[in-house]
């Protein structure tokens, strides 16, 4: 099996100038953990924003603030201040194996997947537990 697989084709994306509060709402929304950051002049991947990042870049929140001090931070940082950036990525040809390897290996949750220089889709967990959860049947 491929990446191409099981990956999910449809990428949640910002850009590296927006700021941090819509990459929150995105996520939020979304339901997802990790969205792709581009480049803002192309559709070039320069990093992946993950909730982790997230909670990071709301560090108001763990000092006491309230929900609308939140935004307000959220509000005036940007997503390249706390982007993860050089991202480690994948193909879609990549065998499935290789890329849960990879993630294993790095402690990463998510892997963009990149085919002649174009973000394609992403490799997440939640990819992978769709994965056990059609191959471990009824067992």
């Amino acid at each position: 099996m491929k990446v191409r697989d099981w990956m999910t084709p449809e990428v949640a994306s910002v850009r590296r100038n927006d700021h941090l509060a819509i990459a929150d709402d995105l996520m939020r929304l979304g339901r997802i953990r990790h969205t792709a950051v581009l480049d803002d002049h192309s559709d070039e991947l320069v990093g992946v924003v993950s909730q982790r990042d997230l909670f990071r870049g709301a560090l108001a929140g763990a000092l006491g603030y309230g929900q609308h001090a939140q935004q307000k931070v959220m509000s005036m940082l940007f997503i390249k201040d706390i982007m993860s950036t050089d991202p480690v990525t994948t193909t879609p040809d990549t065998p499935l194996a290789e890329a849960a390897r990879v993630m294993l290996e790095r402690k990463i949750g998510c892997l963009p997947v990149v085919e002649n220089g174009n973000l394609v889709g992403i490799l997440t967990e939640s990819d992978f537990l769709r994965f056990a959860i059609e191959y471990a049947g009824d067992d």
